[in-house]
């Protein structure tokens, strides 16, 4: 697994590698609040849905340890913690693995009390132990997940790859970054690519700069290099000509991503783009994968219509910064410059997802092991979360 860690913590402690100067600087805010957790989501120093979740779970955690809840009660300690974990599900909206954290997180405290001490300051003290330790039970269970994930993707992908070279490997395109800086480690998409490369079936990975915020370029190019794969950046608009020209040279076999929201009948909401690989994919004969932990999966979202699409600001997209590299052709990381790309007047629309039909995705791979497309053209998930499934849809 890959030594990268966007997310370093102990028990009163959280420090957050600042993504917004990667790839040429590695620096960590401490968390101690929610509100610097809420500010480390928004601004995106923290992205990736796991990450979002476990950010959000053990800043507040932190916070907590640290004595900030001046509540006298049990029933005071639950209300304070609701009323954070509320503030904190506004950080990212469309990800819905921090909605499921935080459901887990109030039921958690709730058993707690039902069950508790009828001292109120015992009972307020064992309210605050279970959701310091529920947070860091979510921090330690995502590296567990992602294993998984990439051993099922990668097993499913060498069984069903439209196209393999003699020795048994294939080639990926995967998009955005879903790697060890987008959840605790090794990652859901880019997971099944490290696992791929450890099994030696990995050709080559290509990977977009995934526009506007360049999580392609900025980050996943980085852990590519980082972990000695063999890889390729391409820029967004190349993929169709990537498939047309190099799939046969390069046995390129599939597009796998990750997933913000993954809801009932398999429509994705992911980073803005993926939609646009997956339509490729499907004229190109290439497999189309998603990976994600069922915290990612919303049962209680029939299709994809349902999902609150986060839109940002236009900056994103009209302006830039970056290292500066001097005249010498070498990155000067200690000075930042943000520049101008587009007339400063235009009107922009700039959504950070899309929502990709359940259609044209061949299989979703969970921790649990990878659910395919029915015929149907849905994808029915009752089978690998039938408790979740029993008590939200009934059936």
């Amino acid at each position: 697994m890959s030594g990268l860690q966007a997310i370093r913590y102990s028990r009163g402690k959280l420090e957050v590698l600042d993504q917004l100067r990667l790839p040429h600087e590695h620096h960590y805010d401490e968390v101690s609040t929610s509100e610097e957790a809420f500010d480390s989501i928004k601004s995106m120093r923290v992205r990736g849905a796991p990450a979002i979740a476990i950010v959000a779970a053990l800043g507040h955690a932190v916070e907590l340890h640290n004595g900030n809840c001046r509540a006298s009660t049990a029933e005071e300690t639950i209300s304070y913690i609701d009323s954070r974990l509320e503030y904190l599900k506004q950080s990212r909206p469309t990800a819905v693995d921090l909605t499921n954290a935080i459901t887990h997180l109030k039921h958690t405290i709730r058993s707690v009390h039902a069950s508790g001490e009828e001292n109120d300051g015992v009972g307020r003290d064992a309210i605050i132990d279970a959701y310091i330790t529920a947070a860091e039970e979510i921090f330690r269970k995502d590296t567990e997940t992602n294993l998984l994930i990439g051993e099922h993707g990668s097993k499913w992908l060498l069984e069903n790859a439209p196209t393999k070279s003699a020795d048994n490997k294939v080639s990926v395109l995967t998009h955005c970054n879903t790697g060890s800086l987008a959840t605790s480690g090794h990652g859901t998409a880019l997971g099944v690519v490290r696992s791929l490369h450890s099994g030696g079936h990995l050709h080559h990975a290509f990977c977009t700069e995934t526009r506007p915020y360049n999580q392609g370029s900025r980050l996943t190019a980085f852990e590519l290099v980082y972990d000695g794969i063999p890889s390729t950046l391409i820029t967004d608009s190349m993929a169709g000509a990537l498939f047309a020209l190099k799939k046969a040279e390069n046995n390129i076999a599939a597009v796998i991503v990750g997933a913000d929201r993954v809801v009932r009948n398999g429509d994705t909401a992911n980073k803005i783009g993926t939609y646009t690989l997956a339509v490729l994919a499907k004229y190109h004969g290439l497999k189309f994968i998603v990976a994600a932990p069922t915290t990612s999966i919303d049962l209680q979202t029939e299709t994809g219509a349902g999902i609150k699409i986060e839109e940002r600001k236009p900056e994103e997209l009209t302006q830039i910064s970056g290292a500066v590299v001097g005249t010498d052709g070498k990155v000067d990381v200690s000075r930042t410059e943000r520049v101008a790309t587009a007339h400063q007047g235009i009107n922009v629309w700039n959504p950070a997802f899309d929502v990709t039909p359940a259609e044209l995705i061949d299989a979703v791979v969970t921790e649990r092991g990878v659910v395919v497309k029915g015929a149907d053209e849905t994808f029915d998930f009752k089978g690998i979360m039938p408790e979740r499934w029993a008590k939200v849809v009934g059936e």
